[in-house]
């Protein structure tokens, strides 16, 4: 295959003045953990990983009960990649499989006097992350536990997926309703009979992760939060009133109970990140590394002597000094649990080399450049690779090299245009060829709030006429301002933004809520605020929202919806990807400007004629239908139209269970 021509160098070195990919790459978050991630130089510290993986394997594999909770302390200098190291092992376990995964950021573990029921938090919400097989890794296990339940029933009862699973588990439950039988109760049972010493409760609350309408409810629980308690007898489970100190104390037994049933099906790798927090200790003024190492110590002895299936690994991450002078002279054999796997030796992470150096930079131009379909003269340009090497032997830490690369990455010549709307022009064309992935995804709600406000703050003062793409009209729509929604702590951020202006002399105050959320308690959160009128003085409500993204009927924004466009005279604006992504560019060259070499009025006057013409704009603008587009409303009869089952059978519970199948 040849290779692509080499762009033209002024398309290569505008790209270079207008975005620098290395500004803030040093700085690894939580998120980078979960999210798509950074370029990963897979041979950094490769022997780490390396480790990580074959303890693994150790605790599947092994028949002792002994191997079955391991354990590796990881110590590193700030900026040397502990971080990226356990992004590598998250991601890795995310495209192959293998082991559930679950984060433990320290500095997030406000109160050392409640680590475990915080640590029951952590351990809720990773396993409410997406896992190898595309559904929360909560799901995963569940549809195990629940394959299991029917080879009790038949053990030629074919295995579902889990995503078959969540799809038709709302839709037979339902059926089982309508027959005055409990679908979760008989499921449950079934389980039951191949586990011993597991608590129903909890076994039970996984199982309902399965059902759409009710898994963030059963999030909740695993996590140890009180719910309603009309949401807690839907789901059949306890739901006593408890002070923070009482969950504190039933906080071990329940991660014993979790873990254990989780770690049957598949190993589950636990990473303590950051134990160096200075800035917090118990009451008796134990610090944060003495208590995560006395928990992880706890763990490891409890959860050795119960019957795991597949194990479970312990990864703790500190400073080396750390570990010299404090974790590894607690006494009562902690250091040997905390890093059982090594015999006590932890695993120290070592800086960049020439070799890694040029590697980490080629990644991260290679990205940069095949997203604006760019083809540099080489890979590592602006860069020559001698300079890279040369620096690369200053044992860096990977912070420091990403550093030096963002004061360094940049041409010596001026190839922007010198017309100002040329170098708009130009800057607009980069942005639209950025790769945003899917920027419709819950996760870009804030993008496309942004996007859209930024969208408004151009029309201020400009007077807008005619149709919109879907025939409602325009008379002489004024946009005078942009203003934040008001009572901030009753709204909350739900409602992003209001609209000010005036439709020939009348005023209207519209307030615009992007819901892409796929949870129906957040959709219903925002909902509830938007069409609450006198409190947040608004006089029409706008729900942004794709058109893709159904709401269900037996969700409460559903009635929320049906009373903001029928009676309030508000409306649902359909979200599209062509329509919101000029607007997202305009926002980002706005950000970036001086880049540009632009101002800030500059931006505004040239982004005007494409905003005025823009259709969402002009649609949240126009003077709404009336009407609910029957499509966007999933009910009873589309789900068993999409599910397609078999008819269902009024019969005894075990055949009731087949429906599942079908």
């Amino acid at each position: 295959m040849e290779n692509p021509p080499i762009s033209p160098i002024e398309d290569i070195n505008s790209a270079i003045q207008t975005h620098n990919p290395f500004s803030n790459a040093g700085i690894v978050k939580e998120q980078d953990i979960w999210g798509k991630g950074f370029p990963d130089v897979p041979t950094l510290n490769a022997y780490a990983s390396d480790t990580v993986f074959q303890a693994i394997e150790l605790v599947r594999n092994s028949q002792s009960s002994q191997d079955k909770v391991t354990s590796i302390a990881i110590t590193a200098q700030y900026g040397v990649g502990k971080t990226h190291l356990l992004s590598r092992i998250r991601h890795r376990l995310e495209r192959e499989g293998g082991a559930l995964f679950v984060y433990a950021g320290v500095n997030n573990y406000t109160d050392l006097n409640l680590v475990k029921y915080q640590f029951q938090q952590t351990l809720a919400d990773s396993l409410s992350k997406t896992g190898s097989q595309g559904v929360m890794q909560w799901q995963e296990v569940a549809a195990a536990m629940a394959n299991e339940g029917f080879k009790t029933i038949n053990p030629n009862a074919p295995t579902l997926s889990p995503q078959e699973l969540v799809n038709r588990f709302d839709k037979v439950s339902a059926s089982w309703s309508a027959k005055n039988k409990s679908l979760m109760n008989t499921l449950t049972n079934q389980v039951l009979r191949t586990k011993s010493n597991v608590d129903p409760y909890i076994l039970r609350a996984i199982l309902w992760t399965l059902s759409e309408t009710q898994a963030s409810f059963a999030r909740q629980w695993l996590s140890g939060h009180e719910l309603a308690n009309s949401n807690a007898d839907i789901l059949g489970l306890p739901n006593p009133t408890k002070t923070s100190q009482d969950r504190e104390a039933e906080a071990l037994k329940n991660i014993q109970q979790i873990l254990n049933l989780v770690s049957y099906y598949n190993p589950v790798v636990i990473c303590f990140d950051e134990i160096d927090v200075k800035n917090n200790s118990t009451d008796d003024g134990l610090p944060t590394e003495f208590v995560i190492a006395n928990l992880v110590k706890i763990l490891h002895d409890t959860l050795e002597n119960s019957e795991l299936g597949r194990g479970v690994v312990i990864l703790t991450v500190m400073m080396p000094d750390t570990w010299a002078d404090k974790v590894n002279i607690i006494p009562g054999g902690t250091p040997d649990r905390i890093s059982k796997y090594t015999l006590r030796k932890p695993i120290d992470l070592k800086p960049l080399s020439g070799d890694s150096m040029v590697e980490l930079v080629s990644l991260w131009l290679k990205e940069f450049y095949e997203a604006r379909s760019l083809t540099p003269p080489n890979p590592l340009y602006p860069f020559e690779e001698s300079e890279l090497r040369k620096y690369g032997k200053n044992k860096l830490t990977v912070r420091e090299a990403l550093k030096w690369c963002a004061e360094n990455f940049k041409v010596d010549e001026d190839t922007l245009p010198k017309d100002p709307f040329e170098r708009f022009e130009l800057a607009f064309k980069n942005e639209s060829e950025v790769d945003l992935g899917d920027y419709l995804e819950e996760k870009h709600n804030s993008l496309i709030v942004d996007a859209l406000r930024f969208g408004f703050q151009t029309l201020k003062g400009q007077t807008l006429d005619g149709e919109t793409e879907t025939g409602e009209s325009l008379k002489e729509v004024k946009v005078e301002d942009v203003t934040e929604v008001e009572p901030k702590s009753k709204n909350q951020g739900w409602i992003n933004f209001k609209v000010i202006g005036k439709e020939k002399d009348k005023i209207f105050k519209i307030g615009v809520a992007v819901l892409q959320h796929s949870h129906g308690l957040s959709v219903g959160a925002g909902m509830l605020r938007l069409i609450d009128y006198k409190k947040f003085d608004i006089t029409r409500g706008c729900l942004v929202r794709s058109k893709e993204k159904t709401i269900r009927k037996n969700w409460d924004s559903f009635g929320y919806l049906n009373k903001l466009v029928q009676e309030l005279g508000g409306e649902w604006v359909y979200l599209k990807a062509e329509e919101i992504r000029p607007l997202i560019d305009l926002h980002s060259i706005y950000q970036k400007r001086d880049r540009y070499k632009l101002n800030e009025e500059q931006v505004l006057d040239f982004s005007k004629p494409l905003t005025t013409k823009n259709p969402l704009l002009r649609e949240i603008l126009s003077a709404p239908s009336g009407e609910i587009d029957e499509e966007t409303i999933q009910g009873d009869e589309l789900l068993n139209d999409f599910l397609n089952p078999s008819s269902i059978e009024d019969t005894d519970d075990s055949d009731d269970l087949g429906e599942l199948f079908n």
